[in-house]
């Protein structure tokens, strides 16, 4: 099966319950039903960043792969990276259904999943096999998280940097979520600092560490993070995790469900945070464009904004693993309308 035969089945899929059909789309695409894009990059898309060169700039955000169980196949559709969790040292369970809820006439959706995941330990197993699965060029990441009952996370995310650290091109720390209690409170300047002191101590050889930060942020928060990021020695941020606002226009009848909304209507708020956060850091972090992004055009804003590399989910739900090959050859398209020889050319453009 082709990557375009897989994503044409996606109507029949999104028939099904919104969870159950994830689980089917991870099940297939770790049994290599969604086919595989060996389609050369074209080297204008390739990105040198954290001390990795991808092959292109486009990346499939976490929360997809959670359990880590499809890095490989994943890898193969044509991604620069993969992202996989977010992991917490046990396992949880998260939120009682129903927690995840399509928004198909907003090309959006609404989660409350609360960190569901099979733990630390099943996790790291699953994330070196992965690891050792992909194409040259393609990264790994590991998106590390607290449990919602008995957390420190000053203990808890230096141990979790520590075990993935061996398995990954670069660590993601989420304080972003909102779907686990008094998760975002830890984006306070302190609190974050904090954690990236202990990281620091902790574990002095790691791969690159970055912060995802949530897009509901405040002018002197969103100040604040960028602060402590680089203040805290992590070399980069993603922007954005799901907003918990409700952008005005919505049309879908689950617009009012409680959780994180991500998917077509978070692309203007995600992209401004985004822009925001690339005047901030100033070229000492940096940073990845996730939110809302469908198209070439999309991604080509992101990176216009900043970013050196963009991620994509939601998007994917309705456009299935074709998407990623049709991003590409956009991105390329749109970096010829608007006079850009590579993406290298093109990041934090509209900052000049």
């Amino acid at each position: 099966m082709t990557p375009a035969l897989a994503s044409a089945l996606m109507p029949l899929v999104r028939r099904t319950d919104a969870e159950f059909a994830h689980a089917l789309a991870v099940l297939a695409l770790r049994w290599g039903l969604a086919g595989r894009d060996d389609t050369p990059d074209d080297p204008r898309l390739a990105v040198q960043a954290l001390g990795l060169r991808f092959r292109n700039p486009i990346g499939l955000a976490a929360g997809f792969d959670k359990n880590a169980v499809a890095i490989g196949p994943a890898s193969r559709l044509g991604f620069g990276f993969v992202e996989t969790g977010t992991v917490t040292p046990f396992p949880q369970a998260g939120n009682p259904m129903p927690r995840l809820f399509r928004l198909s006439a907003d090309q959006a959706v609404i989660n409350r999943m609360g960190f569901n995941n099979c733990g630390l330990q099943v996790y790291l197993p699953r994330l070196a096999a992965g690891r050792a699965a992909v194409p040259p060029g393609v990264a790994v990441g590991a998106n590390v998280g607290i449990n919602k009952q008995g957390a420190d996370p000053e203990r808890d995310y230096p141990a979790l940097v520590a075990a993935v650290a061996p398995h990954a091109d670069y660590v993601v720390i989420n304080v972003s979520s909102p779907n686990t209690p008094g998760l975002r409170d830890l984006q306070n300047e302190v609190r974050l600092r904090a954690i990236l002191d202990a990281v620091r101590q902790a574990v002095p050889q790691r791969p690159p560490l970055l912060v995802k930060v949530a897009p509901d942020l405040s002018e002197a928060g969103l100040e604040a993070v960028v602060a402590a990021c680089i203040e805290g020695g992590a070399e980069g941020m993603i922007v954005s995790n799901t907003t918990i606002t409700r952008p005005p226009g919505l049309r879908s009848p689950q617009a009012g469900e409680v959780g994180g909304l991500s998917g077509a209507p978070l692309l203007a708020l995600s992209t401004e945070m985004l822009r925001r956060a690339a005047r901030l850091a100033g070229g000492r972090l940096v940073l990845i464009g996730s939110g809302g992004v469908a198209s070439g055009a999309d991604a080509l804003a992101k990176i216009r904004a900043g970013a050196s590399l963009v991620q994509i989910y939601t998007a994917m739900v309705y456009h299935g693993p074709a998407l990623v090959g049709r991003i590409r050859r956009q991105l390329l398209a749109a970096l010829d309308e608007q006079g850009f020889a590579t993406v290298a050319d093109a990041v934090g453009a509209d900052l000049r």
